[in-house]
């Protein structure tokens, strides 16, 4: 059942003695407007006895998509209504990078990017533990005695239908209800969030973004699709072809979006700045390494060693090989051209 199938598509129902939450369908807010000051803690060490008493929710929060807006929203909506600190627990690495055999699948945001979005979206307090083989084998009730009671003095959970935990993630939400009768918080279970039939998840708008159809994955994440880092320095080839770039390292060992884009960059003053971007190796120079090569149109500023934020508009082709500089640069004209026309639609 979906939220808005649910009761009478008014109301989510948020388990006993917890009442019912309002449900706003239009939630995904103005992403990257609002200023917030997210509190950060990262291991169960640095937990204090300030941070006891809060309203929690857990999980990957991988691209921070709409359904984890909605999570985030009755989160928010639960702590104003007890006064509490509204706080995400995740981990690093994910569960699911930890059980992967060989490489796992690629994340939409890295850890930076997750941070940035959920301060945006008006978390007050981000806790990240370590997943370890420690973590792993941790038994249901040392996971919510210890870790949930203990160390947070959690008060209240906002979880997921399927939410799962601790050791062969033999926790359920009904593990949680019975905990809380005795240790004394409520649970409020979200059903899953679906747009035009379709669950949002990290898996969907992680297929979507690998067919390249960002209009699409736009629409599950609330926002365009975006990557963000810092500018290093580059071989200039750009520079002396006529189309200098930004080159941005990624960071991470696979991305979901790979090829030329018509983007919008922000930060370092700029703000939805109109530009072209190649995402890839660059077998056009024989490259290896991973690489982000951003080109703003209309601008001549120095941006090296600044944090930069790109946002994926519209996919234009796959990376080619060229036999020549020319052919090279004859392509890179027909691509900013493209950029600029579908910039200037939207």
């Amino acid at each position: 059942m979906s939220i808005a199938d649910s009761l009478d598509a008014s109301t989510l129902m948020a388990g006993p003695g917890t009442g019912s939450v309002t449900y706003n369908a239009a939630h995904p807010g103005v992403y990257w407007e609002r200023e917030a000051a997210m509190e950060f803690v990262r291991g169960l060490h640095n937990l204090r006895a300030q941070h006891r008493g809060c309203v929690l929710t857990v999980g990957a929060f991988d691209g921070v998509h709409r359904g984890h807006q909605e999570m985030i929203r009755v989160l928010q909506l639960r702590a104003e209504q007890k006064r509490l600190p509204a706080v995400v627990l995740a981990f690093e690495p994910t569960p699911r990078e930890f059980f992967a055999k060989g490489t796992p699948p690629a994340r939409l945001t890295r850890f930076r990017e997750r941070f940035d979005a959920l301060s945006a979206y008006g978390v007050d307090r981000f806790v990240c533990l370590r997943f370890d083989e420690r973590m792993r084998t941790m038994s249901k009730e040392e996971f919510v005695e210890d870790v949930l009671v203990g160390a947070l003095g959690i008060r209240h959970i906002v979880v997921g239908h399927d939410f799962r935990f601790a050791r062969d993630h033999n926790g359920t939400v009904a593990t949680l209800r019975t905990f809380g009768l005795r240790c004394g918080f409520e649970v409020c279970e979200v059903p899953p969030f679906e747009l035009d039939g379709e669950r949002v998840s990290s898996s969907l708008i992680r297929e979507t973004l690998e067919a390249g159809d960002m209009t699409r994955a736009a629409k599950f994440l609330g926002r365009p699709y975006r990557i963000t880092g810092k500018v290093i320095d580059g071989a200039k080839l750009g520079r002396k072809l006529g189309f200098p770039t930004a080159n941005l390292r990624l960071h991470r060992r696979a991305t979901p979006v790979a090829g030329v884009f018509a983007i919008r960059v922000s930060g370092c003053g700029l703000k939805d700045a109109p530009g072209v971007a190649n995402l890839g190796t660059r077998p056009a120079v024989n490259g290896k390494e991973l690489l982000l090569e951003a080109h703003v149109f209309d601008f001549s500023g120095d941006l090296y060693r600044r944090y930069l934020h790109v946002d994926f508009i519209a996919r234009l082709r796959d990376e080619l090989w060229f036999p020549d500089v020319g052919a090279l640069v004859e392509q890179m004209h027909k691509d900013a051209a493209q950029a600029r026309a579908i910039l200037q639609e939207g």
